[in-house]
């Protein structure tokens, strides 16, 4: 039995050994990095790839269905990823600030990341439209916030034009370092797996983040020559969904804030994407979103109301599911980014004012 504990011990602290350097440590020679290059670094990437048993059982056909759960980077979304590039970068080119627009996401990240590498960060949002908790990222980790009358397209385009008048760098995902860094995802889901999903199923709102997987994944086909690619389904919601209808939307409403962008600036490269990958754009409505947001919960996953999309899209498209898949969704990021959207949509019992006796609470437990 000592012999047994002590192999069990050392077993246990070789794991801990095994510490994650982030992403670009890990992947560096897929990135555009150099031995000159200052990287800046909360030990991003590396997230959780969770097998759902319940969604695989909704799917049946012994369909096998992952959450690749990127609201567990650092600052609680997928944009930690394409940030520590962006940011490694503009102190590698001497940058003194960064600027975004951002619907709560890219300003939690880019401020975290500027703040950790010593630089300035400016944030323009859309007035009354972004989560509390994303809000309070930004501002604690020192951004400058500027809450414009008007959407996130109005706020991209300022932020646009500031970057190309006056020496502060853009960090949104035109910034072509942001890709790379989220590129990596496909990577690590490839290397959990052993090899690509049949289907990857992503929420879109500017649509960096489809076009980053499927970069991944086609950058890993030139060494792993078996790889077969994955079809790319992109999911919007139904009130906020140019790249499904090939539109421009003027004033987009969606309860997922996070892909609520009417005119994507990635679109180009989206619809390549899914040529390419013979992949599919759909829309699902709020009330699908908030089903796949109430289901993953109980699978013990809180993620925001943007990556139940993802969810809700394949559910939707079950009966178009080849038998014995494999299926990844894309969940960009953590429920706490928006409580409000939880304490409003959710199927618990919370009693209050509850008389704090023994036999009143006994009572309730039904006992």
């Amino acid at each position: 039995m000592l012999l047994i504990n002590t192999i069990k011990n050392k077993l246990r602290l070789s794991y801990r050994k095994k510490r994650w350097p982030g992403l670009i440590h890990a992947y560096k020679d897929y990135l555009p990095v150099t031995l000159n290059t200052p990287i800046v670094s909360l030990n991003e990437g590396n997230t959780p790839l969770i097998l759902s048993n319940s969604i695989s059982q909704l799917i049946g056909n012994g369909t096998k269905v992952y959450l690749k759960y990127d609201g567990l980077n650092p600052t609680g979304s997928f944009k930690d990823r394409g940030m520590t590039m962006a940011i490694s970068k503009a102190k590698e080119e001497g940058q003194q600030a960064v600027i975004c627009a951002s619907t709560g996401n890219t300003s939690a990240a880019a401020a975290a990341y500027a703040s950790r590498g010593g630089l300035k960060s400016y944030v323009l949002i859309p007035e009354g439209y972004v989560a509390q908790g994303k809000l309070a990222q930004a501002l604690m980790y020192g951004a400058e916030i500027i809450s414009i009358k008007g959407n996130f397209d109005k706020a991209l385009e300022i932020v646009r034009e500031l970057s190309t008048k006056y020496p502060i760098e853009l960090v949104n995902s035109v910034n072509p370092y942001r890709i790379q860094g989220q590129k990596t995802a496909a990577f690590e889901i490839v290397d959990d797996l052993g090899h690509a999903p049949d289907w990857l199923c992503i929420p879109m709102g500017n649509a960096g983040n489809i076009t980053a997987y499927w970069l991944g994944f086609q950058e890993y086909l030139k060494i792993k020559r078996n790889l077969k690619l994955p079809i790319m389904m992109g999911f919007q919601s139904e009130g906020s969904a140019p790249l499904v209808n090939n539109i421009i939307v003027e004033n987009p409403e969606t309860i997922a804030t996070a892909i609520r962008i009417g005119n994507p600036v990635n679109r180009e490269k989206a619809i390549q994407v899914k040529k390419e990958s013979k992949g599919d754009f759909q829309s699902v409505t709020d009330e699908e979103i908030i089903n796949a947001y109430k289901i993953l919960a109980k699978e013990g996953v809180f993620c925001e109301p943007a990556s139940a999309a993802s969810v809700a899209g394949l559910i939707k498209n079950k009966n178009r599911i080849k038998k014995e898949s494999t299926i990844v969704c894309v969940l960009t990021g953590n429920g706490l980014k928006d409580p409000d959207c939880a304490i409003k949509n959710n199927d618990a019992i919370f009693r209050k004012n509850v008389e704090p006796s023994l036999q009143d609470i006994s009572k309730i437990l039904g006992y």
